[in-house]
């Protein structure tokens, strides 16, 4: 037969001290000696005690819980963020709860809200590709105090910190790179511009173009999803059109890998004739027979740093004080065969 939970009630009568004492003692309360809280957690123990952590989230106005939502959990670079995160918090008592938007807008807005009724002490997110309309989140800044930290995938809402990685700067230092390398017809498959990443890696990559006095051809900037068939469907187009390029540089790996299976179907050799470079250094990237080049978005560093903004603006918060940060991450490039002629 299990045992009885018992309170803190029962603990106090079997070692005749008050329930002030006990609570004190569980809590590490620095008024209470240490062989007191030994012998009162050794008691609780034996009692089968369980602190009751609503009551304890009641009155302390924590939960230590925080939320995260990402697109998607089934990918290299989320997993990777929220490891961070995690190693981040867990030092400080915190927990994690993930939700997943799976790029739905009305998703993400009943994950928001579950999130807040659980009472949660703050929510990471990064936003999905169909959140165009952010009323659902500037309406929490104005009813709540639950910080939001945007990381990655971010909106520009005044009071909400954001982790990112300079996008801009990691577009055009794949097309230099490609430039660099003696490439002269370099093709752009670019994402979901709905998403501020996604522009900011096309604006990096017209750049370098410009500074290297080479044309910006429309024809060269292909519209893909970030998948491995958009990836092929690409380069079918571009065959089809004969607007056939000697370099492409992929806002997404898994379009750069269809790529790469395409072109090698087509019996394309890659770097000799068709340079490819994609973005994400997810693990398959470095692996393979020919292993593709890669813009680094550094996850886990930007999800440690994205929690070290979480406890900063809990202190804050303490204080009456509130700031918004902006951090920017450096993005790191991988070159490997896929891109590398000379």
């Amino acid at each position: 037969m299990n045992k009885k939970n018992a309170t803190i009630y029962d603990i106090s009568k079997k070692l005749n001290v008050s329930v002030a004492t006990v609570s004190r003692a569980l809590n590490d309360n620095p008024r209470i000696s240490e062989a007191t809280k030994d012998l009162v957690r050794k008691t609780a123990k034996e009692m089968n005690y369980k602190q009751n952590n609503l009551a304890k989230a009641l009155k302390s106005g924590e939960t230590k819980n925080v939320g995260i939502i990402v697109p998607y959990i089934n990918t290299n670079f989320f997993s990777s963020v929220i490891r961070g995160i995690e190693e981040e918090l867990s030092p400080h008592g915190y927990h994690v709860i993930i939700c997943q938007s799976h790029e739905d807008v009305t998703i993400e807005k009943r994950q928001l809200s579950t999130l807040l009724n659980a009472q949660v002490d703050g929510i990471f997110m990064s936003v999905s590709k169909t959140t165009v309309d952010t009323e659902h989140i500037k309406n929490i800044l104005e009813t709540s105090n639950t910080p939001i930290i945007f990381f990655d995938r971010k909106k520009d809402i005044p009071g909400i910190s954001t982790v990112t990685i300079d996008d801009y700067r990691a577009g055009y230092m794949a097309t230099e790179h490609l430039i660099k390398e003696g490439y002269k017809n370099i093709c752009h498959f670019a994402g979901d511009l709905n998403l501020e990443i996604y522009q900011n890696r096309l604006n990096g990559y017209k750049q370098a173009l410009v500074d290297h006095n080479f044309q910006i051809k429309e024809e060269n900037i292909t519209f893909t999803g970030s998948s491995i068939e958009s990836g092929i469907e690409a380069i079918k187009k571009l065959w089809d059109k004969k607007s056939v390029p000697d370099a492409i540089f992929s806002a997404s790996d898994f379009a750069a890998l269809g790529a790469c299976q395409e072109l090698k179907k087509r019996g394309v050799k890659i770097p000799q004739e068709v340079a490819v470079i994609g973005f994400s250094n997810e693990p398959f990237t470095q692996f393979m027979e020919l292993p593709i080049s890669s813009v680094d978005q550094t996850p886990v560093i930007m999800g440690n740093m994205a929690g070290r903004v979480f406890i900063e603006s809990v202190k804050e918060n303490g204080s009456g004080v509130s700031i918004e940060k902006k951090v920017v991450l450096a993005p790191q490039i991988y070159i490997r065969k896929s891109s590398k002629r000379k």
